[in-house]
């Protein structure tokens, strides 16, 4: 190629870069992915790095100009900043409730602290001594970004705190936003106010971030160590007393009827509130319920999320294609004309099952309605019957699956009907649709977390047949990578690099990456803590000992013949015993350090003080563990009202000791 050829194309990506930052930093208003607009940058490097009389001040190279969010310095959360679950009815707080129940083991008088759900960015700020000493972004929920001095130069921001009962170390977590108001006078530049409150904060530079009237509402704390304050509303009227600005709409309210009542007349006010909500959200008020509630994987137990109404718009179906699932599961996907939805452009809806477009009568070509709740997929509600044209033909769902083989719905015991869900069989990776799924999953961040090997590169590899089974990837061939349009040597030195890196993994991130059907992050820990090691559970795999996995408390029929149906393909467990090989799996870091540690405990009866899930939750935080059936593995059942009495006399018949609620809870002081 020509140096003048070389130079056209060199410019022709610095003035894309320059189209784009301005765009995504200043505008707020990204047109591509961040994958994209990485690979911008990359190939502008590559470039450079080739040919030396190539050079530019808007370069990435180079300082000037905005800079990337990533480039900020990462943080840890010392407590970490989960996401709620949802309710959108009465029936989903109903059973919110009854969870709290259940795992409490009995009824308790709750009353609910009622926040509104501000549409911004979350926050978090470390105060040590009374000093604001370091603010982060929410980021994945484990790490965030350092953007202290943006956040400093939000008015409502405290720098110091010289209450006398301000807590010397304590972090303050929050919402920045940006009043309606104050967004009419920034409407040309960025979408909406959401919008303008992030593209403010990943400014490098906190000049620009104080030129947008940004506001902060503080709600909640991660790290705090007192026992003075009881109730989240007290936290609250502490924030407000020690500088911080809350929300004039918080409320205290007793009973489920009253939250609907209240959620019903609030969401017809909140458009004359001056920032955006899209929700209210319940906390259980009492912080030592908060404390016994504790987390599940995603989420706290003590506090849900109440949106508001979806948002729908109409458009037409313009083809319906089937998509498959890494457990087969055939979905149809409905290809719409784009529309906006709560100012996000859709152009696919979810048709859920096979099920769902017969009982909803829908086809190609129809006028359907398409409504988006929260992160809610969107999905078609209902056809336009009067705009059907006479012409238009029932949708026949296939029989077979893309990849050829048939497909089949499974018999529920329970329900004793079919399931809805049409499904491949899963044959291993010969269903290429589900291959490509399975490989997706095994790179995510909950699995192997491979950074630079994306969805859009995995699809790419397979396409070119550089993969076709998960160890292929830890053979890539570099070289022909390297030759791909948008790789160069750095990024194909930066993917190599994350590859190596995710060679050392958890023995429960392991068994979660390989995708079994029912077996997710939860059921993995519990298989990872029992095995103990992947040559443990391979053994396990393979003298058929899968039925001893029933011993573990949370794993149930179900997992059990899923994990047997996996196993019936050789060629899974032949995959996995490869990747035993080529990837570092450590056994899941458990607390070695508890009062409970190598006992192990089994419950029959009824408890009087706690459910069976806190109480397994108490033996694990001590060490101990959790078994399901009598056997010489076990040292202590615990008995309850009512107790089975086969399993008390099978305890004594193997001289297993036999403890009270009373006796088991002194164990623990």
């Amino acid at each position: 190629m020509k140096e003048s050829e070389i130079k056209k194309k060199y410019n022709y990506k610095i003035n894309e870069l320059k189209n784009h930052n301005k765009l995504y930093f200043d505008k707020s208003t990204p047109k591509i992915s961040d994958k994209e607009y990485d690979k911008i940058k990359r190939e502008i490097l590559d470039l450079e790095n080739k040919f030396s009389f190539l050079k530019s001040s808007y370069s990435p190279s180079n300082s000037l100009g905005f800079t990337p969010s990533k480039n900020f310095i990462k943080s840890n959360h010392r407590v970490k900043m989960l996401s709620l679950s949802n309710a959108f009815n009465k029936d989903d707080l109903e059973n919110f409730e009854k969870k709290i129940f259940n795992y409490l083991n009995k009824k308790v008088e709750i009353e609910y602290s009622v926040e509104p759900k501000i549409d911004g960015i979350s926050a978090s700020l470390t105060y040590k001594n009374g000093l604001l000493v370091l603010g982060t972004s929410r980021g994945d929920g484990t790490t965030g970004e350092e953007i202290t001095e943006n956040l400093k130069t939000i008015g409502d921001i405290p720098h110091q705190i010289t209450n006398n009962d301000f807590p010397k170390d304590i972090d303050i977590r929050g919402e920045v936003f940006i009043k309606k108001s104050d967004f009419n006078n920034l409407k040309n530049d960025f979408a909406n106010p959401r919008n303008a409150a992030s593209g403010s904060l990943r400014q490098k530079n906190p000049k620009e971030t104080k030129k947008i009237p940004l506001n902060f509402i503080a709600y909640t704390y991660g790290y705090f160590e007192s026992d003075k304050i009881k109730k989240q509303s007290d936290f609250l009227s502490s924030l407000k007393k020690w500088g911080f600005n809350t929300s004039e709409h918080n409320k205290v309210i007793k009973t489920i009827n009253d939250l609907e009542t209240f959620h019903k007349k609030f969401e017809k006010d909140r458009f004359d509130l001056e920032y955006d909500v899209d929700g209210l959200v319940y906390k259980i008020n009492s912080l030592e319920l908060q404390r016994r509630l504790g987390f599940t994987a995603n989420s706290p137990r003590w506090a849900i999320a109440h949106k508001f109404s979806a948002d729908s718009a109409y458009s037409q179906i313009k083809d319906i294609n089937i998509q498959v699932g890494r457990t087969g599961a055939l979905t149809p996907v409905a290809r719409i004309k784009p529309v906006n939805i709560g100012g996000v452009v859709v152009s696919n809806a979810t048709l859920h099952n096979e099920d769902e477009i017969i009982r909803k009568d829908i086809r190609i070509g129809d006028t359907v309605k398409i409504e988006r709740a929260g992160d809610v997929i969107p999905h078609v509600v209902l056809v336009d019957f009067k705009k059907r044209k006479k012409s238009s033909k029932k949708f026949v769902f296939p029989k077979k699956c893309p990849c050829g083989f048939e497909t089949t719905k499974e018999f529920n015991k329970v329900t004793k009907k079919f399931d809805a869900v049409r499904r491949c069989p899963d044959r291993g990776f010969e269903c290429e649709k589900m291959a490509v799924e399975k490989i997706k999953h095994f790179i995510s961040k909950e699995a192997l977390n491979i950074d630079g090997l994306g969805k859009k590169v995995v699809e790419k590899f397979w396409d070119l047949k550089l993969i076709r089974f998960p160890q292929d990837i830890f053979n890539l061939d570099y070289t022909q990578i390297s030759k791909l349009e948008g790789w160069g040597d750095l990024s194909v030195s930066n993917l190599k690099f994350s590859i190596d890196q995710s060679k050392k993994v958890s023995l429960d991130k392991f068994l979660y990456s390989i995708g079994i059907r029912h077996i997710g992050i939860e059921n993995a820990k519990l298989l990872a803590e029992y095995t103990k090691s992947i040559s443990n559970f391979l053994n396990f795999i393979k003298n058929k000992k899968i039925n001893e996995f029933l011993n573990i408390d949370g794993i149930g029929e179900t997992q059990i013949n899923s994990l047997k149906k996996f196993f019936e393909n050789k060629s899974n467990y032949k995959i996995i015993e490869k990747l035993s090989f080529i990837l570092d799996i450590s056994d899941l870091k458990l607390n070695k350090n508890g009062k409970l540690l190598n006992n192990t405990f089994m419950f029959t009866g009824k408890l009087s003080n706690m459910s069976r899930a806190e109480a397994k939750s108490l033996i694990e935080e001590n060490s101990g563990s959790v078994v399901s059936s009598v056997n010489k593995k076990l040292k202590y059942l615990i008995i309850g009202e009512k107790p089975t009495n086969r399993k008390v006399e099978q305890a004594k018949e193997l001289g297993i000791k036999i403890l009270s609620e009373k006796d088991w809870l002194n164990l623990l002081n």
